[in-house]
């Protein structure tokens, strides 16, 4: 009986663990999709294509 407490108290952390892993990539990937639609241009445009010569 209490081996099978054990595993399921395993079973409830490594669901938990899941799902909070989940909620951190979702949001990442939310972040990143929004990031690309912001209508602000790159740094880079405005800016020659070479460095200054030292």
């Amino acid at each position: 009986m209490f081996e099978y407490e054990i595993a399921n108290a395993r079973r409830a952390d490594l669901i938990r663990e899941a799902d909070a892993y989940r909620l951190v990539r979702d949001a990442k990937r939310a972040r990143r999709s929004s990031r690309s639609q912001e209508p602000e241009g790159s740094v880079r445009a405005h800016r020659s294509r070479f460095g200054r010569a030292a």
